[in-house]
């Protein structure tokens, strides 16, 4: 069942020019318009407990679809319909089905302890005072809040005020979480830590993940749906491991040697040196111009191999290539 529903959803913006053939005079008291299409007669559904990545460049029309989705901003035309509402109509009663978390900005109460601002958000939503009482205890087991919950939220570490970010959007439990950009900033550790506790409230709660990120290992471990948007128009839609499958054009092969390499040998077309070492290497092969057996079948002519491990190419490269054919 769809809790998502966009149809030919646009927003165009109007800017004034100057003319500079018409000189100043015609600019001061004339202006000329130019209509920019920030979204372009997009369409896509979401069902619900689905996670996916609406990803694009900077400029792509990333944030201002999900200012549309969530109320913010008007539509030039189109239809939107998030748990069969309409989002500026009825924003009100859609702000109790959805959470939201911008990672560059927050909603909590700097100076106050966070319990006091997951209160606050379980009395906006209209929540009995016990269900506040045990929705806290919950989120806090569930995020491992239990250090810091009484502690100031500007004393908390970063990766320590995204759980409660995200944990406090979740208070009132709505059916879908708009998520922008969740880890920036975030260290390795803390990255992984907000990846799996995502996966763990989709699997758990059954909570639709709408995300938007920059970082591919986001993506990967998160949604295992990817719609990419350009220019205000959507080039792709497809599962995740499908679009790695579809555009993988090469492979990295990283050879371990019997003994220390003496010489690194000229190699067949298609195969390609990244890394030389005496005790490794790493190859890239374009599978368009020799398949992956075909390739170890060459190497293991050329080289005395102990280990060979083969890796995909990163999801990374894969959409930097969709962005440049675009």
């Amino acid at each position: 069942m769809s809790i998502i529903k966009v149809k030919n959803l646009c927003k165009e913006y109007k800017f004034n020019i100057k003319n500079e053939e018409k000189g100043f005079l015609y600019n001061l008291f004339n202006s000329d318009i130019k209509n920019v299409k920030a979204v372009d007669n997009i369409s896509f559904e979401v069902d619900e407990g689905e996670t996916l990545a609406f990803i694009g460049p900077n400029g792509a029309g990333k944030s201002t679809t999900i200012k549309m989705l969530t109320g913010i901003l008007y539509p030039s035309s189109g239809d939107i319909k998030i748990c069969g509402l309409t989002p500026i109509k009825d924003r009100d009663e859609l702000a109790y089905k959805i959470g939201t978390v911008f990672g560059q900005r927050s909603l909590l109460l700097p100076n106050l302890p966070l319990t006091d601002s997951m209160e606050m958000f379980g009395a906006m939503y209209d929540m009995p005072k016990e269900d506040i009482e045990n929705r806290i205890k919950e989120l806090s087991e569930l995020f491992n809040l239990e250090d810091f919950i009484n502690q100031p939220v500007r004393k908390l570490s970063l990766g320590q005020r995204m759980r409660a970010e995200i944990a406090t959007s979740l208070i009132h439990r709505p059916k879908i979480i708009f998520l922008d950009e969740p880890t920036i900033g975030l260290d390795v550790v803390s990255k992984k830590n907000l990846r799996d506790l995502l996966t763990k409230i989709n699997e758990e709660e059954k909570v639709t993940i709408f995300l938007t990120s920059h970082d591919t290992e986001d993506i990967q471990s998160i949604c295992k749906r990817c719609v990419i948007i350009n220019n205000g128009k959507i080039i792709i839609d497809m599962p995740t491991k499908e679009l790695i499958n579809s555009y993988v054009k090469n492979k990295n092969i990283i050879i371990t040697p019997e003994t220390i390499f003496e010489s690194f040998e000229e190699l067949p077309e298609g195969i390609e040196y990244i890394e030389k070492h005496k005790d490794q290497m790493i190859l890239k092969v374009n599978t368009e111009i020799m398949g992956t057996q075909k390739a170890l079948q060459e190497l293991t002519k050329i080289f005395k191999i102990d280990d060979i491990n083969i890796e995909n190419e990163s999801l990374e490269n894969i959409i930097r290539s969709i962005y440049e054919e675009e």
